[in-house]
């Protein structure tokens, strides 16, 4: 299954970038590094599945997509200043995205609305197109309303998404989380294993990889002006002919 959606995903980033005047997108993958990603699935634990699913997703993307991961919460225990960019978004980087987070040892809390905040202004959402892709398994723990922080991104950015996966949570955990997502236009997309990770994050990086060219506006037809007069004389010192007299002037 895995392999069919690195198919996918290799088949709709080649389709966007078809056109030769795309423009590289830009995103960064915030990912959840608080204590609680050492919770299992099916024997597994959650921080080794994101793990996984990073490795396999982004193992195909286009080297011209620039992608970077932030994560939280994987330094200290009580600290919600513990956000750390770990890759700067850049072309080709999904190699050094796995490896960096196969360094990620969850430990602390999970300030996610200002992780999600400093991600957008590294992009310069007030500037430029930006993505943001949330990946968690627990809800605000900063006191920090992440609702309020969705309507403020929206107002402030260009064209900013936020996307959430919400990784092993609840349905009303996950409504919760999902006005996040929902008030920058984005999708709230729930995992509750791996494969269902795997399909979130492809189709989030590939709506990502998506990048459409802004459009070109029709040129405004020519607009004569009226109010002139054509002259010609057919010889040197001859009788002018002219529109208005209709001598010799056919149009």
């Amino acid at each position: 299954m895995r392999l069919l959606k690195k198919i996918m995903i290799g088949a709709v980033v080649a389709l966007g970038l078809a056109a030769p005047s795309l423009a590289a997108e830009r995103a960064i993958i915030v990912l959840d590094g608080s204590g609680s990603m050492w919770a299992q699935i099916d024997g597994e634990a959650r921080i080794s599945i994101a793990r996984e699913t990073l490795s396999s997703v982004l193992a195909d993307l286009p080297g011209d997509l620039e992608l970077g991961l932030m994560s939280y919460g994987h330094r200290e225990k009580g600290n919600c200043g513990d956000i750390e960019m770990l890759v700067q978004p850049a072309a080709g980087t999904g190699a050094a995205i796995a490896a960096a987070a196969d360094r990620i040892n969850p430990k602390g809390m999970t300030p996610l609305s200002d992780a999600v905040r400093l991600a957008a202004e590294d992009l310069r959402f007030t500037e430029q197109k930006a993505t943001v892709i949330l990946i968690t398994d627990g809800l605000e723990t900063c006191e920090v309303d992440p609702c309020a922080l969705g309507r403020e991104l929206e107002s402030q950015g260009i064209d900013f998404t936020t996307h959430v996966l919400g990784f092993g949570l609840s349905d009303e955990e996950g409504r919760a989380v999902a006005c996040l997502a929902e008030n920058t236009g984005g999708q709230y997309l729930s995992a509750q294993d791996g494969d269902d990770l795997v399909d979130a994050l492809t189709a989030t990086v590939a709506e990502v990889a998506q990048a459409k060219p802004a459009p070109v506006p029709e040129p405004e037809p020519a607009i004569l002006d009226e109010n002139f007069t054509i002259e010609a004389a057919l010889a040197e010192g001859g009788e002018l002919l002219n529109r208005e007299t209709g001598k010799g002037l056919a149009w």
